[in-house]
């Protein structure tokens, strides 16, 4: 008896053998049991995630001997014979070998007579988007209104390229990509099925390479079971898929994380002996970035399966979650950029040259002194002890009390009723150590009055959507710690009396590049170039410099 090699042989038989697609399980189970059986399914998804697979399951459960449900027997001559690809009213049509509208016709003459051996006439019709135009249209009538007898079952790796005429008739299922867990288990259940030993890691690898398809992953099973002489072992798929060995990589990343230059070096040398594929191993290092990304936030995130859960817990404490965004973003642009260097290896140096080049090097290991934070153009810098307010003057009288004065640009506004006359909430601003959309709030508000046990400030309708419950309660704690009080908050959406300190950052902004740009027309060499040779500055390209840039 010949072969029958792993993709066909463990091919889904029923409903409860199908792997990773339970939201498209529970519909087709449901409609089957209940009778609800729509005359047109459409199957979306990339290559080897079930799509065909599913669609023969429906042809079975339609023609059952036993009855239509949602468990065919699997034993009765409709269940066997499409199983073994031989039923007669299971009509599979290949649409990318049958595009032209002269196929789809003939295809249709035969849908008016009834099925010969089964209950129903089924059309599977396989890359249906290959279609042409003119198929599609001799397609639709049918398709809207077919036979009682007659099903059709449609799969495309490319619903993009359908009709909207085609979809709209269909009941569409998007079959998503197969989680890396998922096919690591089912593999595990087939090599234990079939005695063939494996180690649990060379599974992993191979489920990672499917990339999402289940046919994909028994198809390496396939080539590392004959590759390993009937064993799959770690080494062996390594060597299979032209992937670094697990030692070889877990030095490169930690010299990385140790800022070593030369170790780091000497890896990148070694995986050039072993003719690695350095687009694959920045794949694994963006892989391996993001798993320890989530264990510093969220431990219990971390894919305890198919990930090195010991050297992702080493990275973690080796590396400052800036550290590792920074790498994290320059092994994905780098992964972009490598198909264009001409040499990969030297490709690969560079990123991971830039990765420890741009790496910010703290003070104390080089002066001995702290190392000194510069504070953010948009954000203030969080103080680490707690802000000490500003002790207020002595109160005026009500009776006499007078409007303050807010300075707004060159103008000055009123504001009525400040218990503080002084308080200048640019100043509370910088100390209350806000972050995000609280920050965003504070910065477009502007004060409106101060009493014992409350403030009230003032918010512009247009910026109404940054006002959210979570904002505004971390706004009011900031503020009661800042005042050393139990403080009401109370916000207005109104006109600004005074310049809030969003509009205040906008002005000096607008005034730095006003300064700069007639700094740059005043230059005596720019006056020269635009004499001698008549050039001109780009508009947009005038910037003020910056205090980090002197």
């Amino acid at each position: 008896m010949s072969y029958q090699v792993l993709a066909r042989k463990w091919r889904p038989k029923n409903f409860t053998q199908v792997v990773g697609q339970g939201h498209v399980l529970r519909v087709l189970v449901n409609g089957l049991n209940q009778g609800r059986v729509h005359h047109a399914y459409l199957f979306t998804g990339t290559r080897g995630v079930g799509k065909t697979t599913l669609a023969r399951i429906i042809a079975k459960c339609l023609n059952c001997e036993t009855g239509i449900s949602s468990q065919p027997c699997g034993q009765c001559d409709a269940c066997r014979e499409i199983d073994e690809g031989r039923f007669v009213d299971l009509i599979e049509v290949d649409a990318a070998s049958r595009t032209k509208v002269e196929d789809t016709r003939e295809l249709l003459e035969n849908v008016q007579y009834a099925p010969t051996r089964g209950r129903h006439k089924v059309y599977l019709i396989d890359e249906v988007h290959m279609l042409s135009g003119h198929s599609f249209n001799a397609l639709l009538k049918t398709l809207e209104e077919p036979p009682p007898h007659v099903k059709f079952l449609l799969a495309t790796t490319d619903p993009q390229r359908l009709p909207v005429t085609v979809l709209s008739r269909c009941l569409q299922f998007n079959l998503k990509c197969i989680p890396v867990q998922t096919i690591s288990a089912q593999l595990r259940y087939i090599v234990e099925k079939e005695l063939v030993e494996a180690d649990k890691t060379a599974l992993n690898l191979l489920a990672k390479a499917a990339d999402g398809s289940m046919r994909d992953a028994l198809s390496l099973l396939d080539q590392a079971i004959a590759f390993g002489k009937g064993q799959v072992a770690e080494a062996a798929v390594n060597d299979m898929l032209g992937s670094i060995p697990k030692t070889h990589f877990s030095a490169l990343v930690l010299a990385l994380a140790a800022n070593d230059i030369t170790a780091v070096m000497e890896c990148v040398a070694g995986l050039a002996e072993q003719s690695a594929d350095f687009h694959g191993v920045l794949v694994e290092l963006l892989s391996l970035f993001h798993q320890v990304a989530l264990y510093q936030s969220v431990p219990q995130a971390v894919d305890q399966e198919t990930m090195d859960t010991e050297l992702i817990s080493k990275l973690a404490a080796a590396m400052s979650p800036e550290d590792l965004q920074l790498f994290y973003q320059i092994a994905l642009m780098g992964r972009r950029d490598l198909p264009l260097v001409p040499d990969p290896k030297a490709g690969f140096e560079m990123i991971l040259l830039r990765m420890l080049s741009f790496k910010p090097l703290k003070a104390s290991a080089l002066t001995g002194k702290e190392p000194v934070s510069v504070p953010s153009e948009t954000v203030p810098p969080r103080s680490d002890s707690k802000p000490k307010p500003r002790q207020p003057k002595a109160r005026a009288q009500p009776s006499t009390k007078q409007p303050s004065t807010v300075r707004k640009g060159p103008a000055t506004a009123s504001v009525t009723g400040p218990a503080e006359s002084d308080l200048d909430w640019p100043s509370v601003l910088r100390q209350l150590g806000l972050r995000g959309v609280a920050y965003a709030l504070a910065s477009n508000l502007s004060l409106k009055s101060r009493r014992p046990g409350e403030i009230c400030l003032v918010l512009e309708a247009q910026h109404a959507q940054i006002r959210t419950k979570n904002a505004e309660a971390r706004l009011q704690q900031a503020l009661a710690s800042y005042f050393s009080e139990d403080l009401r908050l109370r916000i207005d959406v109104e006109s600004h009396a005074a310049e809030t300190p969003a509009q205040r950052q906008n002005r000096s902004q607008a005034e730095k590049q006003q300064v700069a740009e007639q700094s740059i027309e005043n230059d005596y060499l720019i006056q020269g170039l635009k004499e001698r040779f008549g050039a001109k500055i780009v508009p947009g390209s005038v910037r003020p410099v910056t205090d980090t840039e002197d």
